[in-house]
């Protein structure tokens, strides 16, 4: 998606917060990853987070009149509205509604077996960040909701705020918000739950304020951005999602072709970093053990040692790009 504010606990942005007209639409190091994934005319490449469609924009034009670009996204507003933008695209473009991870059924279902690029850029899009109705914002009160798809039927923010005991809330922030005073929140949570349901975003967003003492404020960010951040991640299930599209994006990769991947939070950047890791490894045995018995054999090789990061320029035009990580890698020959 072509993120404006990825809800980092490490950024100095104001995640949740609307973003501005000029910044709508920009995708966040997209020069950075077309140049290293370098995309051909002729070649197959998949672009799986949508969003605003910069990025799927950015593929057509290098894959040319006999490449073929497979868009997805889980959110169908998205959909439709690239429907709209590239009307004139014609059987170039295939855009499905749809979870990343289930990259390869998609796939086969639209005839493809192999790609030479796979391109992620993950987190919010601007429109999600921009509707009130979706939930996502700490700063636009609107509906406890976060679902990327609202047509799917499965537990919202909502859900878990009013519905989940103190310990498993506790864990969840702690977890997956990396929140320091998430027990302080849980217990706010479920004692003002005790006296009505938590419907919106803005109640949410007080109480979070309200735990946190204030002199222990985030300096960079809002104290509620960590726990819309592990609402979000919870209810869509983001990193299983991308742990298995990772997988698969590596199985359809053709040798030489090359993944990209943009995160922008730490529990996203180190899934990505230990997937490719992995992938690039010869032998997964024990360093003690003798000799190698795992039969494992590298199927990557990482070309960014360290992430790609926003330059100076990028920062100061879009400030809340500065938590963005690119990290790279090309399939080897088997």
């Amino acid at each position: 998606m072509l993120l404006v504010a990825g809800m980092d606990a490490d950024s100095d942005a104001t995640p949740g917060e609307p973003p501005s007209e000029a910044s709508l639409h920009r995708p966040v190091l997209l020069h950075e990853l077309i140049q290293h994934l370098q995309p051909a005319d002729g070649q197959t490449a998949v672009d799986g987070t949508l969003g605003a469609g910069g990025l799927t924009a950015a593929l057509l034009a290098r894959v040319g009149l006999s490449g073929r670009v497979l868009s997805l996204d889980r959110d169908p507003v998205a959909v439709v509205r690239a429907r709209s933008r590239f009307a004139g695209a014609g059987d170039r473009l295939h855009l499905v509604r749809g979870d990343f991870a289930d990259i390869e059924r998609i796939s086969a279902e639209h005839g493809i077996d192999a790609v030479d690029t796979v391109a992620l850029d993950l987190g919010l899009s601007s429109e999600q960040l921009a509707d009130p109705g979706r939930g996502f914002s700490f700063r636009l009160d609107g509906p406890l909701d976060m679902r990327m798809d609202p047509e799917e039927d499965v537990p919202t923010a909502a859900d878990i705020v009013n519905g989940w005991d103190e310990a498993d809330l506790a864990a969840l922030l702690r977890g997956y918000g990396e929140e320091r005073f998430a027990p302080a929140i849980a217990r706010a949570i479920v004692r003002a739950r005790g006296r009505a349901p938590l419907r919106t975003t803005a109640e949410l967003r007080n109480l979070v304020e309200a735990a946190v003492p204030r002199r222990h404020w985030p300096r960079r960010i809002h104290p509620a951005t960590r726990t819309f951040q592990a609402l979000r991640i919870q209810v869509n299930h983001e990193l299983e999602s991308l742990r298995q599209g990772l997988q698969a994006a590596i199985t359809l990769l053709r040798p030489g072709g090359r993944i990209g991947v943009i995160s922008f939070h730490s529990l996203e950047d180190t899934l990505v970093k230990n997937t490719l890791h992995v992938a690039a490894l010869n032998c997964l045995c024990p360093p003690q053990q003798p000799y190698c018995t795992c039969a494992h054999r590298a199927s990557l090789l990482v070309l960014t040692r360290k992430p790609v990061t926003p330059g100076p320029a990028e920062i100061a035009d879009n400030p809340r790009s500065r938590s963005a990580r690119l990290r790279v890698a090309e399939k080897l020959a088997p």
